[in-house]
């Protein structure tokens, strides 16, 4: 399973935001047992570098990444893409930046919490809490539901 994570999970692990960072850590476990290909849009890392350059210092940025390298593989943003994301006429074009760059990679779901339907919408996007009551067939042991979680 070819899975996009979007900013929000990320910062829900990153940030230890208590009301969302169980379900979101779950879905980083998920690609760091790598019983799901996790990728991160090169989009998303700029909006995360954006939000996280007034808190930390460029070498802790950096650090950041190197470690999300680890668990994740990025997606490059082509100027194929974002042609393609304007001409859907969405009226977040952040979305359909995320949804084609989704569809290239082939992944089966965008992961977020901001969850959006649009009848053009080539993939899923899925809330954590309603991927994990659709995902019962992934073994994850016991500790993941209760133990620590990844934190930088």
């Amino acid at each position: 399973m070819v899975l996009l994570i979007d900013a929000n999970i990320i910062l829900d692990v990153l940030l230890n935001r208590p009301e969302f960072v169980k379900e979101s850590s779950l879905v980083w476990k998920l690609c760091e047992t790598e019983q799901a290909k996790g990728y991160i849009s090169a989009l998303t890392f700029a909006n995360l570098v954006y939000i996280m350059r007034k808190q930390l210092t460029p070498e802790k940025i950096e650090d950041v990444l190197q470690r999300l390298g680890l668990i994740f593989e990025f997606a490059d943003l082509t100027s194929a893409d974002v042609s393609k994301a304007a001409a859907l006429h969405w009226a977040d074009f952040e979305d359909a930046v995320q949804s084609v760059t989704a569809e290239r990679i082939h992944a089966n779901y965008i992961i977020t919490r901001n969850v959006r339907t649009s009848p053009k919408a080539a993939l899923w996007h899925l809330h954590p809490q309603s991927f994990w009551l659709g995902c019962e067939s992934f073994r994850l042991p016991p500790a993941f539901f209760g133990g620590s979680f990844v934190s930088f």
